[in-house]
């Protein structure tokens, strides 16, 4: 095998291994995500408003309206690279108060906010993978565009509850950026390169 044959295999392996590790861990997802980018991370909020019963119903879900849905995305503070599309359905009974008026201000990523307010929470991962683009599908199960950048590559995703005590606050579908990987180890060769120049 070539040199750039076997580069290329261990990155691969590289990358399945660190994605394997963030669709299954039920926890503290935005700060894998900073890690691997390398930089603090901001949500954009693309849409959050109020839907009715029967949306809500086509989840499997039938309690604690009323029933908010809410896109987003997580960037790079720096880089403005699109980390992760996120689609939360939010059952705003089941929801703590303050958590709930955080996320009405679209300030901050759900996450953070929960982190931030010391509210403990039981995540159950319900579903996760690798995807094609054509077949990414929001909570609803219909077909979304995630606006992710893939070159061909299959979307790593996660599908999960929140739960605050014993009944779900939230659902979400996280869709991550495939390239982010690649986007840090090229910004860490482009860093030491300058330097190896000056020893």
């Amino acid at each position: 095998m070539k040199g750039s044959q076997f580069n290329r295999k261990t990155l691969d392996i590289l990358q399945d291994i660190i994605f394997r590790i963030l669709l299954v861990t039920d926890g503290r997802t935005t700060d894998i995500l900073e890690t691997l980018l390398g930089e603090k991370l901001k949500v954009q909020v693309i849409r959050q408003e109020q839907i009715g019963v029967k949306e809500a119903v086509m989840t499997g879900e039938s309690q604690g309206a009323p029933y908010y849905i809410r896109e987003s995305v997580l960037i790079g503070e720096k880089s403005g690279v699109i980390v992760s599309y996120n689609i939360a359905l939010v059952y705003s009974k089941n929801v703590p108060p303050a958590l709930f008026e955080s996320m009405a201000n679209r300030q901050e990523g759900i996450g953070k906010v929960m982190n931030s307010q010391g509210i403990r929470t039981l995540r159950e991962v319900i579903d996760f993978g690798f995807i094609e683009e054509t077949a990414t599908v929001d909570l609803f199960n219909r077909p979304v565009n995630i606006n992710l950048p893939s070159n061909g590559e299959k979307f790593p995703y996660k599908k999960y509850f929140i739960y605050f005590g014993r009944k779900p606050g939230i659902q979400m579908v996280e869709y991550f950026n495939p390239a982010i990987i690649q986007h840090r180890l090229k910004q860490e060769v482009a860093y030491e390169q300058p330097h190896e120049l000056d020893e």
